[in-house]
């Protein structure tokens, strides 16, 4: 009888988190659906101010084009999904913060908290350098190589797929200084052993981008320098962390008068 109470007992808080879990995913999975309802009557819309970019680089005769039949339907309403997540993302990641932040010391959720919303913001502030920085040189770019003879005439879905991996590069690649003061505040690295790697960051800076981006120097360019200067930021803000923690005297000090009172 004891044995089974017990078994009971350890097990209960582990399905608790499991339902705790699921109702986390289902209510994200609804945002989602909710906000992508909410968009899909102006998916056309959507995906005209998205391709505005590339329709300004054409020229002449130039115009996009569809290849596939049923590209004009599928394409802007993949467009509008992928809309819907990013507009979702901030309730995401409160799901996330709402399903991790019990676990966490009141240090860590004093940390977590700008983290969370730092990450939120840099997230949305990459897309939107990708949006405005970066696509319309790069269109600018493949236009004027374009022979003489030759028509510029891109498909929607292959323009569709280029422009979310460059969505998705540059938001995650925002995220650096992130994860630079995650590093640093969990004790896995200082400032200064980031620093004194900042050679092979910032080759690994253009080899990412190398992958991440079309092949032009252009394009590589604008999401090598901007990480390499997010990692710069990281260093900076990862140092400010360290000088905000508590140091152990002080929690010693803490423990012993909670202990005394």
């Amino acid at each position: 009888m004891t044995e089974e109470f017990e078994e009971e007992h350890e097990s209960q808080p582990i399905v608790e988190h499991l339902t705790e879990l699921r109702d986390r995913l289902v209510k994200g999975v609804g945002a989602i659906i909710l906000v992508f309802l909410g968009l899909v009557y102006w998916s056309r819309d959507i995906y005209n101010f998205v391709a505005q970019p590339m329709m300004k680089a054409l020229t002449g005769e130039s115009t996009m084009i569809a290849i596939d039949v049923t590209a004009t339907f599928l394409t802007p309403f993949k467009l509008t999904f992928f809309v819907a997540i990013f507009i979702a993302m901030p309730y995401l990641l409160y799901q996330i913060w709402a399903f991790i932040a019990p676990a966490l010391y009141r240090n860590e959720k004093r940390l977590a908290k700008p983290i969370f919303a730092s990450s939120v913001f840099l997230f949305y502030l990459g897309i939107a350098f990708a949006y405005f920085v970066v696509l319309p040189p790069i269109f600018l770019f493949f236009e004027a190589i374009t022979p003489d003879d030759v028509a510029l005439m891109p498909d929607i879905t292959t323009f569709l797929n280029l422009i979310l991996k460059l969505f998705f590069a540059f938001g995650i690649a925002f995220e650096i200084p992130v994860a630079t003061v995650i590093l640093v505040v969990a004790g896995i690295i200082s400032p200064d052993g980031l620093a004194k790697k900042r050679p092979y960051v910032i080759v690994a800076c253009f080899v990412i981008a190398m992958f991440m981006t079309p092949p032009d120097i252009i394009s590589q360019s604008l999401l090598a320098v901007p990480m390499w200067a997010l990692f710069e930021i990281g260093i900076f803000f990862g140092k400010l962390a360290i000088k905000d923690q508590p140091k152990d005297n002080d929690i010693a000090d803490d423990t012993d008068t909670e202990s005394t009172t």
